[in-house]
């Protein structure tokens, strides 16, 4: 089977990336997208139906973290970029290494399903059947709403920050954000312009970390304490924490909670204006919601107000359609299994790209995983047998656990420095090892 093609599901930052270290490593491959052109979400009203991003959205990873390691950003841009700038990045990339011409736009995969002899058979949604010796599943996470399941109904307007593009049907209206990740904290920002109130109601609360610490991106501190000071994650998201601290100050004292986890054990919400916007009345916070009572909302310390509108930021779940879930699927606060976040090593030939949740980017990790991947794939790097990948698995999901607080937003967690340092490690070595 060596001598046929691998299957590309997707073109988002994700996929593109993978076309690329395929091309490079001299395998063929088709590549499938949806929607009209490459981007994924970061392409805005994408008409792959699939894109969550808002008009107001900005990247929360600073320029210089976000790249793609073979493919500066140019230092012409800003340190935070807009989605349409992400959307510019992604596609000059594309075009710099020649996949966007490789890839079949206006077509869906249909279904994905192993063959009898080690093959996989793809259907696309024109009826058609084509057979590849691999498949890689780079479709994306962030696009398949979780709703939250409060008791009671509510008579306004209720929908999920998937579907919120701006804020101009808030106008004067009385607004809760459900959710205080970044999403969340965008939105509420974004409404609290237009609308008459916005209210932002949380189950634990968040670290709240400004994108500028001492007129530098934050996330260049980390990269400083632990690329170059060689710190643990914990102690590095430990320091940042205190410089955060002399920057803004308690974040109480605005109006915002302190989670009563560390900050190393869950992501914090980056947000420069969140906490000021909080301190001077525009945003208020409550506790999480208790019940939906019509056109009211209880809250679990007692109190209840009315409003309008409901946006509920609570994530995404993690869908595959085309994947029957025999075959495979991931389900919340369980252990996802995948050896290395890549290869099923029950399904020989199905790997995933991008189906991680770093603190931090995941554009810089996908290329790592893909060069890994494609290392596998053109026999420049040896897997290993199943009972090896399958403790390394059990390994990593132990420490998960041991490390962030219990939420189905850690089904999918990595850590950056340390999972980077495995693939470079494998690929070094010519194998990969637990």
């Amino acid at each position: 089977m060596s001598g046929e093609k691998i299957c590309i599901i997707g073109a988002g930052c994700s996929g593109i990336v993978a076309a690329k270290s395929l091309k490079q490593r001299g395998l063929a491959y088709d590549c499938f997208e949806k929607g009209s052109d490459i981007g994924g979400m970061w392409r805005y009203k994408n008409d792959n139906g699939l894109s969550s991003a808002y008009r107001s959205l900005h990247i929360d990873t600073s320029r210089k973290s976000l790249a793609y390691p073979d493919f500066p950003i140019p230092a012409h841009m800003p340190d935070f970029l807009s989605h349409r700038q992400v959307l510019e990045y992604l596609e000059a990339y594309a075009d710099h290494f020649g996949v966007r011409r490789d890839v079949t736009f206006r077509t869906a995969v249909a279904s994905v399903a192993p063959e009898a002899d080690g093959g996989w058979r793809v259907t696309l949604d024109s009826g058609e059947t084509r057979r590849y010796r691999a498949v890689i599943v780079a479709n994306g996470h962030l696009w398949d709403p979780r709703m939250p399941d409060f008791p009671g109904s509510f008579d306004g307007l209720a929908m999920h920050s998937h579907d919120y593009r701006t804020a101009a049907p808030f106008e004067d209206k009385d607004v809760l954000v459900v959710g205080i990740g970044n999403s969340a904290v965008d939105i509420a920002v974004d409404l609290c312009r237009r609308a008459r109130s916005v209210t932002v109601s949380t189950r634990r609360s968040a670290w709240i970390m400004p994108k500028y610490i001492m007129g530098v991106p934050t996330d260049r501190w980390g990269v400083f304490f632990s690329r170059k000071l060689r710190l643990p994650t914990p102690v590095t998201r430990s320091i940042i924490r205190w410089l955060m601290f002399l920057a803004v100050g308690d974040q109480e004292r605005y109006g915002v909670r302190k989670p009563a986890h560390p900050i190393w054990r869950e992501h914090a919400t980056i947000s420069q204006e969140l906490l000021p916007y909080v301190g001077h009345g525009w945003i208020r916070m409550k506790p999480n919601v208790a019940a939906l009572e019509g056109s009211e909302v209880a809250f679990e310390d007692g109190t209840r107000a009315r409003f309008d509108a409901i946006v509920y930021a609570t994530g995404y779940k993690t869908s595959f359609p085309f994947l029957d879930p025999a075959v495979f699927e991931v389900r919340d606060n369980e252990p996802v299994a995948l050896y290395r976040r890549i290869v099923p090593p029950d399904r020989p030939g199905l790997f995933f790209i991008g189906l991680v949740q770093p603190i931090g980017p995941t554009i810089p990790l996908a290329e790592i995983q893909a060069r890994w991947l494609a290392a596998a794939l053109s026999g420049a790097m040896r897997l290993p047998d199943r009972a090896t990948m399958e403790a390394e698995i059990a390994a990593h999901h132990r420490g998960v656990a041991r490390r962030y607080v219990n939420s189905a937003r850690y089904t999918l967690e990595v850590d950056f420095r340390t999972y980077a340092k495995q693939l470079a490690r494998d690929m070094r070595r010519g194998a990969a090892a637990a």
